[in-house]
């Protein structure tokens, strides 16, 4: 979706809402603090675009950014980190995930990724 010096932005292609999307650095670290200052703060400013983008292309009531750091902590890929960031509405569906396992999504990644390009022309 984006690439940047250090770090590149992707959609998850498990999401939890339309409109998730991931931070990824090209650095391999397993935590935020082995990562260089470069890494982090290339991070943290693509997060902040990230909030706007997805309050621009989906009007969310909330968001959810953060990161599962370690294998207990739900990390997929335990040794690489990654930042989420995704939209969330009240009442929303995020239920169905902790209960069964299921994701319910009301867009397809495609769409998904042509609004968010629409919205984040000057990523």
């Amino acid at each position: 979706m984006y690439r940047g010096k250090h770090n590149y932005v992707v959609l998850n292609r498990y999401p939890y809402s339309s409109g998730h999307l991931m931070i990824v650095p090209f650095e391999h670290v397993s935590s935020l603090s082995a990562a260089s200052p470069e890494t982090a703060a290339e991070m943290m400013t693509f997060a902040r675009r990230s909030e706007e983008c997805l309050r621009a292309a989906y009007r969310p009531d909330g968001l959810n950014i953060g990161m599962n750091i370690g294998a207990s902590a739900g990390a997929g890929v335990a040794g690489h980190i990654h930042l989420h960031a995704l939209p969330r509405w009240s009442g929303d569906v995020s239920f169905m995930t902790a209960v069964s396992e299921t994701r319910v999504l009301p867009e397809t990644l495609e769409t998904t990724y042509r609004k968010l390009k629409e919205s984040c022309s000057r990523w």
